[in-house]
């Protein structure tokens, strides 16, 4: 059998090509590196982080008020205030020791250290200062108003698990435990190129049989937006020699290998036969519409990632395999899949057997949202994906969607529209 139509006799879901792949591979996860907390925004954490001290680590004045032992308020009301002695002030930064007795009071900022003997805060609008003293309005318990020593992180406390994609607040808490710097995962390298004589760089003169190369742009942007460095080895040829040594050149180069084109049964659908020799082709052939001809490969243990040529296509293979290869490899979440509820606006046509992405522009309006089919087909109009918000993803069970249905919508971008 010719290598490039092994496997098309029956295609296999995403579900089972994935478990498929990650049995037959075992994929390298990359080394750590430390850097510093300006750089590590949508970095994974390489280890746990233990706080060294309490967070705050001092007691702390959690509004701008008066400091008191709560036992001296207790009674006070507008119609019964309570006079307390103004000993001192506190503003936040100061490090002196400052004290209070009984029936006496510190004024004091927000964050400003809580007084010796001191237990709680009366906010300063449930006070009135007369001279020397200040009339208190309102009761306050032990701990009010008081963000006291550990109360945001203890000493000893995990404070992020390694795994952990890293946000700005969590670079946040970084700094408030005092680190300069963080452990991360390197990361993932990956090269990219597309396969086809009738390809044209973007910005080349565009002759009658030419396409421009839309596809590697899109991918080399789509990977760094999960956080990968990339290395982009251009446009090959329909000629075998030239795509093995891109293959090779990726391989030696970086942790994946990502093809576009070449990849179907057609008679310059060379790649299959290519990566055969190179490797083991594990899975060629998905049950999705569009990305049929996508396929899964093992080349040196690396993964070799097989896309279709048509724009579409490729995308919907691409964001089918190549999250999930990056999050076993990482062992994180690095992709944060957004879905949402939608109502058919009309039918959208599937086969059973085939999952189906219909890319949809998603309606705000008072029930919800409503999902217009942008097309039903045509896996290489590209500008169908820029006007949709997001693909109806239609089970491999289903037979179609009837106009009324709730379907399940993967955002690829904001819906800005308001009812």
């Amino acid at each position: 059998m010719d290598v490039r139509s092994k496997g098309f006799s029956k295609h296999v879901t995403v579900d089972e090509a994935l478990k498929k792949f990650f049995s037959r591979i075992e994929l390298k996860k990359p080394e750590k590196e430390l850097i510093f907390l300006t750089e590590a925004v949508n970095r994974i954490l390489a280890e746990d982080i233990i706080s060294e001290f309490n967070i705050p680590h001092f007691d702390r004045a959690a509004v701008d008020g008066y400091a008191v032992r709560a036992e001296d308020t207790f009674g006070a009301s507008f119609d019964n205030p309570l006079l307390l002695k103004i000993v001192d002030k506190v503003e936040i930064g100061e490090k002196r020791h400052v004290k209070i007795g009984k029936w006496e009071a510190v004024r004091i900022a927000t964050g400003g250290k809580m007084p010796e003997g001191s237990n709680a805060v009366v906010m300063i609008e449930y006070t009135k200062r007369i001279n020397g003293s200040v009339e208190i309005y309102r009761s306050v318990t032990p701990n009010e108003n008081v963000s006291v020593l550990g109360e945001d992180v203890k000493a000893g406390e995990i404070i992020l698990k390694k795994g952990t994609v890293l946000k700005p607040q969590d670079v946040g808490m970084f700094a408030a435990s005092g680190r300069k710097m963080v452990e991360v995962l390197k990361k993932p390298v990956v090269s990219v190129f597309s396969t086809g004589d009738e390809l044209v760089d973007a910005g080349e003169n565009l002759e009658e049989g030419n396409i421009v190369d839309t596809n590697r742009y899109a991918i080399l942007s789509a990977l760094k937006m999960l956080g990968c460095d990339v290395i982009d080895l251009g446009i090959s040829k329909d000629i075998g020699e030239e795509i093995k040594s891109r293959i090779e050149k990726g391989l030696r180069n970086s942790d994946m290998v990502i093809v576009s084109g070449g990849t179907s049964v057609g008679e310059k659908d060379l790649l299959p036969e290519i990566i055969s020799e190179l490797g083991e082709i594990v899975v060629h052939g998905v049950a999705t519409k569009p990305g049929m001809p996508a396929g899964l490969a093992k080349v040196e243990n690396k993964p070799v990632v097989m896309l279709p040529g048509f724009p579409v296509a490729a995308l919907v293979a691409f964001y089918n395999f190549v999250p999930p290869i990056l999050e076993k490899m990482l062992d994180a979440c690095i992709w944060e899949r957004r879905y949402v509820k939608a109502i058919a606006s009309r039918r959208i046509p599937s086969k059973e057997g085939v999952r189906t992405f219909t890319r949809v522009v998603l309606r705000k309006t008072e029930k919800g949202y409503l999902a217009d089919p942008v097309r039903t087909s045509g896996s290489g109009i590209l500008s169908s994906m820029v006007k949709s918000h997001g693909f109806a993803i239609i089970p491999e069970e289903s037979e179609g969607i009837e106009e009324g249905d709730e379907i399940e919508v993967l955002l690829l971008r904001e819906v800005l529209n308001d009812p």
